[in-house]
């Protein structure tokens, strides 16, 4: 190796260093980073593919990323995770680092590639994170393999169910609650909240349509016989004057047509979520729904 075939901007070794005749005491130099035990790279190639190439690196041919590594690759919204995760298909390739977290499988895996790395595909990082994920943030990555185009809602469940995969069993129940249409994890989580209360789950992206068939509004959640909206308001519709203020136009005109709309903050999520139900099962009270079920307390699993 020719010293400027080692590219410097992407994890290297010692001995890879070595080999393009360099000096390993450059990495001596404030712009030479440790990523990992026996992994380096430049400064000025950090980015966050880094420490799974690192991990990789460290690793055997035939590696791959799995797990949490796997979600960020995709682009998939999980839980920060403090270890970077691989799987290998011999316990002898098994490395320790204190942030990462070796797998061995002997499924036969046929690894996909992200940006050129090696990992495992959606489903099967969505079934692996079952024995990791809470059943919320579980759907959550669920809601967004398939708004990404991964897979529909009905195909995730068949894959999960005929997985023989370990935690086949809690990802298959987590996707039976799975969505096509959501738009974010919060609208995940707001809809959960409603349905493991044993509330009637609400339709999701709704489409109101005008008499030329045009999509005249979109709601998030949404009980169309009853005429209302449940829809989640992040931090971006007040910091943002023009969503503001069509927002505010959006609900003079369901004012108009007899729409009831209920926004609900992170607070009415994650710290005031019995509050959140309470109002939902009133507004469904009085919007007409009949025999509306108190509230299971199964919620309280997941939420408090």
């Amino acid at each position: 190796m020719a010293a400027d075939d080692l590219d410097e901007h992407r994890p290297f070794t010692r001995a890879q260093l070595r080999k393009a005749g360099r000096d390993p005491e450059v990495l001596r130099r404030q712009e030479y980073v440790q990523v990992m035990r026996s992994a380096w790279v430049h400064r000025d190639g950090v980015d966050d593919d880094t420490r799974i190439l690192a991990a990789l690196l460290i690793h055997p041919t035939g590696a791959f990323a799995s797990h949490f590594s796997a979600a960020r690759l995709w682009g998939l919204p999980v839980p920060d995770h403090r270890f970077e995760h691989v799987t290998v298909r011999r316990r002898k390739d098994r490395r320790e680092r204190p942030e990462l977290k070796s797998h061995v499988t002997i499924r036969a895996r046929r690894p996909a590639s992200v940006r050129g790395i090696p990992t495992t595909d959606v489903v099967t990082t969505f079934i692996e994170l079952a024995g990791w994920l809470s059943l919320v943030d579980l759907v959550v990555l669920g809601d967004a393999i398939v708004a990404a185009g991964h897979v529909s809602p009905s195909g995730l469940l068949r894959k999960c169910r005929a997985s023989g995969d370990y935690y086949a069993k809690a990802a298959a129940r987590a996707a039976s609650y799975v969505r096509k249409g959501v738009d974010s994890p919060m609208e995940t989580r707001l809809r959960m909240l409603i349905v493991l209360a044993g509330l009637p789950e609400p339709l999701v992206n709704v489409q109101v349509r005008d008499e030329v068939n045009t999509i005249k509004r979109r709601y998030d959640l949404c009980y169309p016989e009853l005429k209302l909206v449940i829809e989640y308001e992040g931090r971006q519709h007040a910091d943002d004057p023009q969503q503001w203020e069509r927002d505010i136009e959006r609900r003079e005109e369901l004012d108009d047509e007899d729409w009831r709309i209920l926004l609900v903050t992170s607070k009415g999520v994650y710290r005031e979520p019995e509050r959140t139900l309470q109002r939902i099962r009133g507004l469904l009270a009085k919007r007409g729904m009949t025999d509306v079920p108190e509230l299971d307390e199964t919620w309280r699993e997941h939420f408090v």
